[in-house]
Order: C-alpha cells, then structure tokens, then sequence
C-alpha cells in the first residue's frame, strides 16, 4: 500500500497566549512572524497553500503554531479554528493540529478542539525536572505536563511533545531522562529542538555575561542521536530535529541573522540522520569476517545523502578509520529501512591487482 504524503499548512500565531517569555524564547522571531493572525490571515494562508502543493491525493493538516493556542483568548480560538474546520468539512484538509502550553489544557479546551475536529495537539514540554523548568522560567511543572498528556490521550487526541536539549542547568543525563519520561506518557511523535541563543531574550544575557555556555554542533548531534534512539525503540516518531530555517533563523554570520550562538546549522537533521547511519555501516563492517580492501553499499535512493553524509563526511570516516574504499549503489527496489553492505574486493584481491597491473586505485562513491 502507498502511503499517501502528507503535508501541513503552517499558521504562526507568536506569543499569543503565553503568560510569560522563557529565558531561551523569543516567538516572534523564531517563528518569523511578526504581526498576530486574523481569520482572513488563516483563510489566505490555507487557499495559498492549497494551490501550491504538487500531489492532490495527500493528507493535509493545518496546524498553528507559536505562542500557546489554546491560551488565547476563546472568542479568538473559535473565530480561527472555524475558518480552518470550513475546509474540513468540505474535504479540502484531513484535519487540525495545535501547539500549546501543559498548563493550557482541561477539559473545557478539549471539548472546544474535538468540536473543530482538531486531531493532533503538541505539548511545549521541554525539559520533565522542575529545577530546570524553574531556571527557564517556563511558568509550569513536569506535573503539568503528565495530568496534560493523560488527558489528551483520554479524550483520543494525537499526543506530540516538544523538547529541548541543551537548556541551562541542564546535562545531558537531565536531557535522556526527559526522554524517557516522556516515552511513558506514550506520544505519538515529539520535535527535539537545541537551544540556540536568540537575541533580545534573557538567554542572550546569561550568554553574554558568560553564564551560559550553548552546545556545539557535534555535542548537540551526538545528543539528538541519542534521543532518536531511545524514541525509536518504541516507535515514537521524531517529527522534527531543530528549528526550522528562516531569514531569521539561520547562521550567525549571515546579515538580519537572530540566532547569537549555539549549535545551528542549516542541515541540523540530516547531520543526526547521517550520523546514525554511520553507526549502522559501522556496525555492519565489523561482522564482516574477512579483510576486506572495498564494500558496495545498497541503500533506497532516498537514503543516498544520509549514507554519505554532510559532506561525503561518512565516506571521508571509513576510509580513514577502517582503508576501505567504498562504492554506493541505488536501488529503488531496496526497503528505505534497509542498508546491505557486501564486500566487493579483499584485501588480498587487491594486493594481486598491484601486483599484476602496477596502477593507482582511486577510492569510488558513486551517488
């Protein structure tokens, strides 16, 4: 059976509802918005989005995002979740995500979303230990978040939730065991974001003042990869691994940039995605039980970039780790979830080669 592709039209709604800004949050400029949403807003952006999207048989979701939605004002809750539930009922949309706060939810707000026929609502969780909540100044406890995320499931609603890695006070133990007290409250799909240092926040002052130290790339990499793991296991999808790009989010060195420090970069998920694929080559190399001197890798087009890696940066890893050339080959039939690895020359195959034809051998990565 196809699966059918999935798209989201995005609705920014920027610090509406929040009662408070996080030491680490500026939601106008993470979210590139500006300006706080109208109904004709939600209207525009949908018919916009309707129109561009290539594949007319998809499942499509409007989903708002920013600020905590179900904070806002209810007439206005209403007033923008009854412009989106138009298209559902005509069939032009599958359905209606929403983000928003764990200290935002009973069972009033919930009966209010299953009217609209909202269907998926993530939790701004960020960290499960109170101290570090408490230094953030999130305004909610791990408490909240549990009583939350029993509820939406109880009223069968998707359940997503959103974390952090890297916040102040926090380690990288603090960071696995959000993790999994998140994998017992049972979500569907969480978002695993890094802390960047944003202007005009607190954050920016503790960064300035030397208090605050943000992860690097490869820390905040090995760190994600981590989480993808444990999610994995229990079949959670990880739905998103960083900010998403914007003029404004992006590197620090580029003109009208927002981001100050921390680990950004511009292909943050494919460099957590290539760096566990790494892992599995590497893991398959060392069951092979001969010296080998070149292996062709089988991978599903799709996966081609994340086998290479940024860069070619795996290819660059395993000849200098293990002097292996290495040829990757395409093959659309092969299962996305599939990586074979064959030896296509030994070790002592090629000393005969050098010894019979006297030339250089060139290291082959076909993609």
């Amino acid at each position: 059976m196809i699966k059918k592709k999935q798209y989201i039209i995005p609705i920014f709604v920027p610090h509406l509802g929040c009662p408070n800004d996080c030491t680490f949050c500026n939601q106008r400029k993470i979210s590139g918005e500006l300006k706080n949403v109208t109904e004709n807003d939600v209207r525009d952006t949908i018919e916009f989005y309707l129109k561009n999207f290539k594949e007319k048989k998809s499942y499509i979701e409007v989903a708002f995002y920013g600020g905590s939605f179900t904070g806002i004002d209810s007439e206005l809750q209403e007033k923008l979740l009854k412009v989106a539930y138009e298209y559902v009922k005509n069939g032009s949309i599958n359905g209606i995500r929403v983000s928003t706060r764990p200290d935002y939810i009973n069972r009033t707000i919930l009966k209010r979303l299953k009217k609209y026929k909202v269907k998926t609502i993530e939790l701004g969780v960020q960290s499960t230990n109170d101290y570090i909540l408490k230094a953030c100044k999130r305004g909610h406890t791990y408490e909240d978040v549990v009583r939350a995320s029993k509820l939406i499931r109880r009223f069968r609603f998707n359940l997503g939730h959103q974390m952090m890695v890297g916040l102040p006070e926090s380690s990288p133990q603090d960071d696995f065991n959000t993790a999994n007290d998140l994998i017992k409250l049972k979500p569907k799909m969480v978002r695993i974001y890094p802390v960047l240092v944003i202007k005009d926040t607190e954050l920016e002052k503790e960064y300035n003042a030397g208090n605050y130290e943000p992860l690097t790339v490869n820390q905040a990499v090995e760190r994600c990869k981590e989480l993808c793991y444990l999610f994995g296991k229990k079949k959670i999808d990880v739905i998103r691994i960083g900010l998403q790009n914007t003029d404004t989010i992006c590197s620090p060195t580029n003109t009208g940039s927002e981001v100050v420090a921390g680990p950004y970069h511009e292909t943050f998920r494919q460099l957590v995605e290539a760096s566990i694929y790494y892992d599995t080559i590497v893991q398959k190399i060392k069951k092979i039980n001969t010296k080998a001197k070149e292996i062709t890798i089988t991978v599903n087009p799709q996966n081609v970039n994340n086998v290479v890696g940024y860069k070619r940066e795996n290819i660059t890893k395993i000849k200098e780790m293990y002097d292996l050339d290495v040829e990757v080959i395409q093959d659309i039939k092969q299962s996305p979830e599939k990586i074979d690895i064959e030896v296509s020359k030994k070790f002592k195959d090629f000393i005969d080669d050098k010894e019979n034809i006297p030339s250089k051998r060139k290291n082959r990565t076909n993609v």
